[in-house]
């Protein structure tokens, strides 16, 4: 009788740009309410209160002549190079984003061809057999790629995947929204291979969900809060913050509950809950709302962080955080074999989605 086949990483990368931009860098901004009317207080108290609820020191942009599908390459190749792959042996390459390649000095969104084709182009693969496409689904993207791969691998489909996490946030932010103040640019990748196994390991069960009926308006793309020369007829993304933020802390735990549910795990058994990285805060409270859940109390070293010094690079920051862990540059955290992972995101749809994954 055959083994079943289980999806595994076998490879990670990343590309974090080099440009960093602390939070003194917003001083000047003229930042005004939805309303375009001038926020009655000084920009120092501003940023203080943002860092207070973000935990966001820095964050970093991209280079002017770089775009996502340039950073998405960059992840790629560190990918492939880190697992060995020949990349004419991927059977998919799945690129997680959402606003496609946006010039410098141009903000409209460039998605034709997909960015995963520009990807394989930039790879050099002749293989037709090697399909590329997008996946646009807010920042969970990346994690829904890495689930639609499992699909593939354990159907028969597929045997090596490459799925990448890529967005250049800093160019759809409004500068007169504090909001501007989270995002950044940045891209992850993984190398996914499927693994007979006669005993459980690599993605054990996922979750998805999508909640557009309520929740849909809750991040969009709409006009600045103050036009001027360099916003007049442009889009940039908004948020409701607040509504936001309460559906997040209500429904990701569950999600996550639901997930490991599915694998037949509890939640002590969990090494590290890898989630998106959106508000410092945030995250820490979706954490401590999951484990009210089991009525246990949270570990210190749990939920490994980026976001004060990464900022939000949307679909990239799991993966990111991913690569940074395995590669030894998250000290003290470390992922050893046999430990159960957990992958988590939430974002515009809005969506939400978890993964348990069992380390090789």
């Amino acid at each position: 009788m055959s083994k079943p086949i289980y999806t595994t990483i076998t490879g990670t990368g990343s590309y974090i740009p080099k440009n960093i931009v602390k939070n003194e860098a917003f001083l000047k901004n003229n930042f005004t309410e939805s309303n375009g009317k001038p926020i009655e207080k000084d920009n120092q108290e501003i940023i203080d209160k943002f860092f207070e609820i973000t935990a966001i020191a820095e964050r970093r942009y991209a280079d002017d002549k770089e775009v996502t599908s340039d950073m998405a390459y960059y992840a790629a190749v560190d990918a492939l190079e880190s697992s060995g792959t020949d990349p004419e042996a991927l059977d998919y390459i799945i690129v997680g984003h959402n606003f496609g390649d946006v010039l410098s000095d141009n903000r409209k969104t460039d998605m034709v061809p997909s960015l995963a084709a520009r990807v394989k182009y930039r790879l050099g693969i002749e293989n037709p057999d090697t399909i590329a496409y997008d996946v646009i689904f807010g920042c969970p993207g990346w994690l829904q790629g890495f689930i639609q791969a499992d699909y593939y691998i354990k159907s028969g489909d597929a045997k090596k995947i490459l799925v990448i996490g890529a967005d250049t946030l800093s160019r759809i932010s409004d500068p007169h929204d504090r909001d501007s103040m989270l995002y950044a640019d940045g891209a992850g990748a993984v190398i996914l291979e499927g693994k007979a196994s006669s005993e459980p390991l690599g993605v054990l069960s996922h979750r998805t969900r999508s909640d557009t009926l309520q929740y849909s308006k809750m991040l969009y793309m709409g006009a600045s809060f103050k036009e001027d020369e360099t916003t007049e007829k442009e889009l940039f993304l908004k948020m409701n913050g607040r509504r936001l933020y309460q559906y997040a802390l209500e429904r990701v735990p569950m999600a996550i509950k639901a997930a490991l549910d599915k694998a037949g795990l509890h939640l002590n058994q969990v090494s590290k809950v890898l989630i998106h990285q959106a508000n410092g805060k945030m995250d820490d409270e979706i954490l401590r709302r999951l484990y009210n859940l089991y009525d246990i109390e949270m570990p210190a070293d749990v939920l490994p962080m980026t976001i004060s010094w990464l900022g939000n690079t949307s679909v990239a920051t799991v993966p990111t955080l991913l690569d940074l862990i395995l590669k030894g540059k998250m000290e003290p955290h470390q992922i050893n074999k046999g430990d159960y992972i957990v992958f988590a995101s939430v974002g515009a749809g809005m969506n939400i989605n978890a993964l348990v994954y069992k380390s090789l």
